[in-house]
C-alpha cells in the first residue's frame, strides 16, 4: 500500500488491485512530482480507480474529475448527493448518509457530516479506511454557547454511529484545522479517544503544516499513530 498526500484533504491510496482518490480539487506540481504524470500512470494501469468526493465545496470537489473516465473505463465515482451533476456519467454512484453499497472489491458505509455532504468508511483489500470529508467538531472561537452545544451534539452523534458499526479503523483521514485556533484538536482528539484508529492522518490544514506537527505532539499519549504532513505531494510512511 502507498499513500500520497496530494493537497488539502486529497489523498491517493494505491492498493494491490485498486487506486482510491479522495476529495481532489487541485494539485501543486513540484520539481520532483507532476500530478498529470501520476494520472497517466493510473490511466495506464489495469487497477480499478475509485474517485470519491465528500461534498460540493470548492476545496473538496472539481468537475474535472468527471473527464477521467474517458481515459480509463474502470473509473468509478462515489459522490455525495449534494453535488450537482449536469451530464450523465458512467460508473457513477451518488451517496447519502446511511447508504451501504459494494462496488467490485470494495464495501462502503456512508456516514454524515457536520458540514455539507458525507464521510466515507471504505473496506478495501482487508483494510478499513475512513475519510471524514468535512466531518469535524467545528468549534469556532466566536461561536455562541448555543452554537457550541448544537455542533457538539451533532458531531458526537455521528461518531457514535461510527462506533456502533464496530469496525476497527486502520487509517483515518480527518480535519485538523488551525483556523479553529485553540479548539483545533477537539474533533481529532475525540475521534481518537472514541474510535482508536490504528493510524490518524491530519488534513484540511490550509497549508499550515505546523498544525499537524503540533497535533501529533499533543496526541502522543494515545496508542494511535499520528502522521505529520510537511508539504503537498508527500509520500506518507505508514507503519504496517
Amino acid at each position: 500500500m502507498k499513500i500520497r498526500y496530494i493537497h488539502h484533504s486529497c489523498f491517493l491510496i494505491e492498493m494491490e488491485n485498486s487506486f482510491l482518490l479522495f476529495d481532489y480539487y487541485k494539485h501543486r506540481n513540484t520539481s520532483d512530482f507532476n500530478f498529470k504524470e501520476l494520472l497517466e500512470e493510473i490511466f495506464e494501469s489495469s487497477k480499478d480507480f475509485y474517485v470519491f468526493a465528500s461534498h460540493s465545496h470548492m476545496d473538496h470537489f472539481n468537475y474535472d474529475i468527471l473527464s477521467w473516465i474517458e481515459e480509463k473505463s474502470n473509473t468509478y465515482y462515489i459522490l455525495s448527493s449534494d453535488i450537482k451533476l449536469y451530464n450523465q456519467t458512467n460508473n457513477l454512484y451518488t451517496v447519502k448518509e446511511g447508504d451501504v453499497l459494494s462496488i467490485n472489491n470494495i464495501k462502503l458505509n456512508i456516514f454524515g457530516s457536520t458540514d455539507e455532504g458525507v464521510s466515507f468508511m471504505v473496506n478495501v483489500e482487508g483494510l478499513i479506511l475512513f475519510h471524514a470529508g468535512d466531518l469535524n467538531w467545528w468549534k469556532w472561537p466566536g461561536d455562541t454557547p448555543e452554537d457550541e452545544k448544537t455542533m457538539e451534539k451533532a458531531f458526537k452523534n455521528i461518531v457514535n454511529k461510527i462506533l456502533k458499526y464496530n469496525e476497527k479503523i486502520d487509517i483515518a483521514f480527518f480535519p485538523v484545522d488551525g483556523r479553529l485556533e485553540y479548539n483545533y484538536l477537539c474533533g481529532g482528539e475525540y475521534f481518537i479517544q472514541k474510535l482508536n484508529p490504528k493510524t490518524f492522518v491530519p488534513m484540511h490544514s490550509w497549508d499550515k503544516y505546523q498544525v499537524t506537527s503540533n497535533f501529533k505532539n499533543k496526541m502522543s499519549k494515545y496508542s494511535t499513530e499520528v502522521i505529520e504532513i510537511r508539504h503537498p505531494n508527500e509520500l506518507l510512511k505508514i507503519n504496517s
